[in-house]
């Protein structure tokens, strides 16, 4: 009989095993918090801090703030402190929080379906004048962002929101956020279904309701009806998309797990038709899959979609049927390919009722309080009194009677808000950038409205739809991903050898039933400066390699390097 060895380890070393924790899955029974998000979240809601706003905050001021309230909480109320002036974008990630805050605060006001009335777009223009420096900037989640706000201004800020149907509830935090909807809902020709009955009731049951108020992040939502397929649904965490059932009429198509950032996925259908009613029962259920099921272990895994992508969509579909809504979903088709190339609503459109909507492009979303004044003026003088903003940093203009839409076009040109915008100034947008944001690396507004001026100079009979996205750092809050140019703001190596602002260049992404996200060339990155060198010499090749009706992106796909650098 062979020997028993003396010290089995000492022949076969013993590999060391770590406990895994899980994902923080609520469902799993992980409800104890694995980081310092989860921990304040469980120490008191997000939505409880406006009653320390109100009465302790905004008396004592900001340096009586608590830091989990100042860089936690008080998103859950639209309130995001902002970067101090001065601090270059090389130190972005290397200071502490505490270097990087002003004692100022973005504040965003919650727009849900980007439905204004002039009455409030005029209360917006009057807080940003008076509170916020002027600010007010259009965002490509149909909201209004202030800057430089006070913690001693917001409770007034509040009561005149609130005053008029608005309000900042969980525009920010890992919350349900602003519901994308048409902006053209309920008026559009070529509509299949006005979606925003649904809009309002998700709002009205939901919003600012603890049920959802402690999300693993934040969640994104996009409703619409619309042919166009104008709410960007392919990048939200859920989408219902309007779809004509063979046999159950209008309804939605129901989509999950979409989302940018720095591991940017395409949402995927679930093959189920969704009747109007039925949105606001489905969207719960979505939404509390997230937060049940949803991965709270680890910030940069706590999006749905890495659940949606561990599960696959039967899955996903499954547990929604059997555990959130107790019932079936009928299968349905899949959205038509739109047929507009634009899918902004830009320029003069006829309504259902045969009055017009009008779509008009300021420059990269960039507004201030005095001219949305002046916009609700334009609309209310021409004869409306309801707006729109769109996710692409637009505004429009609805029930326009014929025989004042020139008028109000010429009205807008004058402002700088042109409803005949050049394919460049309808196609750019830009985030708020190193101006305010705190994460951000590069200078965007700026940068993007001289790449306009410049580009409409060098080629002035361009008129191809083409969309240059341009972020100021890599969490693609401008979409850089899924633009035809989308371009990350980062610190480049200029010919000197020296460190300057510049972007990684990614091209060919798009949105609609193609989506995808855009290559990046190995190596490209251009300086601020040469941007607009850049943009030229490849829409010049673009022009002259193109094939007949190829769209820009098609041809970056198949294009060669040298082409594209």
């Amino acid at each position: 009989m062979a020997a028993t060895p003396q010290n089995p380890a000492a022949e076969t070393p013993r590999r060391k095993v770590s406990r895994h924790r899980g994902e923080g899955q609520w469902a799993a029974g992980h409800f104890t918090p694995l980081n310092g998000n989860e921990q304040f979240k469980k120490d008191d809601d997000g939505l409880n801090v406006r009653t320390r706003i109100e009465t302790i905050y905004s008396k004592r001021g900001f340096d009586s703030i608590d830091p989990n309230d100042l860089r936690g909480r008080m998103r859950w109320w639209g309130l995001y402190t902002q970067r101090k002036p001065g601090i270059d974008g090389g130190k972005t990630a290397i200071l502490e929080p505490e270097e990087l805050d002003d004692k100022y605060f973005m504040l965003r006001v919650r727009i849900d379906g980007g439905a204004l009335t002039t009455e409030q777009l005029r209360v917006i223009g009057e807080i940003s004048q008076e509170f916020a420096r002027g600010t007010a900037d259009l965002t490509d989640r149909q909201n209004v962002q202030y800057h430089w706000i006070r913690i001693e201004d917001v409770p007034e800020i509040w009561n005149r929101l609130e005053a008029v149907g608005l309000s900042t509830t969980e525009a920010c935090g890992d919350t349900p956020r602003t519901i994308l909807g048409s902006p053209v809902a309920g008026i559009a020709e070529d509509e299949i279904i006005d979606g925003s009955p649904a809009v309002e009731e998700i709002h009205r049951r939901f919003i600012g309701n603890k049920e959802f108020s402690n999300l693993p992040r934040k969640f994104k939502t996009a409703i619409s009806g619309s042919p166009l397929l104008d709410v960007a649904h392919e990048i939200n965490d859920v989408a219902f998309v309007g779809v004509e059932h063979p046999e159950h009429g209008p309804g939605f198509d129901l989509w999950v797990g979409g989302g940018l950032s720095t591991n940017p996925k395409i949402g995927v259908r679930l093959g189920a038709w969704v009747p109007l009613d039925e949105v606001p029962d489905v969207w719960a259920g979505v939404i509390g899959i997230f937060r049940d099921y949803g991965y709270r272990r680890l910030r940069n895994r706590a999006r749905l979609k890495f659940l949606v992508a561990d599960w696959g969509p039967e899955k996903f579909r499954q547990v929604l049927q059997d555990e959130y809504l107790e019932r079936t979903l009928v299968d349905g088709p899949a959205p038509a390919a739109p047929v507009e190339r634009w899918r902004d609503h830009v320029g003069v459109h006829r309504q259902r009722d045969g009055r017009f909507y009008v779509g008009f492009a300021p420059r990269v979303g960039r507004v201030d309080g005095a001219t949305l004044t002046k916009i609700a003026e334009l609309a209310e003088a021409h004869g409306s009194g309801r707006v729109r903003t769109t996710v692409e940093q637009k505004m429009i203009v609805l029930d326009v009677e014929e025989a004042q839409v020139a008028s109000l076009v010429e009205a807008l040109d004058a402002l700088d808000l042109t409803a005949r915008p050049s394919a460049f100034r309808r196609g750019t947008m830009a985030c708020t950038g190193i101006e305010y944001c705190k994460l951000a690396i590069v200078e965007t507004k700026q940068r993007g409205s001289a790449l306009i001026d410049e580009l409409e100079r060098r080629l002035p009979d361009f008129d191809e739809p083409l969309t240059i996205n341009i972020n100021g750092c890599p969490n693609a809050c401008a979409r850089i991903q899924v633009a035809d140019i989308g371009l990350k703001g980062q610190l480049v190596l200029d010919e000197r050898g020296e460190q300057v602002e510049g972007f990684q260049v990614h091209l060919g992404g798009a949105l609609g039933l193609e989506a995808g996200f855009g290559r990046k060339v190995r190596g490209l990155k251009v300086t601020s400066e040469e941007l607009p060198d850049y943009v030229e010499r490849v829409l010049r090749r673009f022009q002259d390699e193109r094939e007949d009706g190829e769209r820009f992106a098609a041809w970056a796909t198949r294009a060669g390097e040298e082409s594209l650098s």
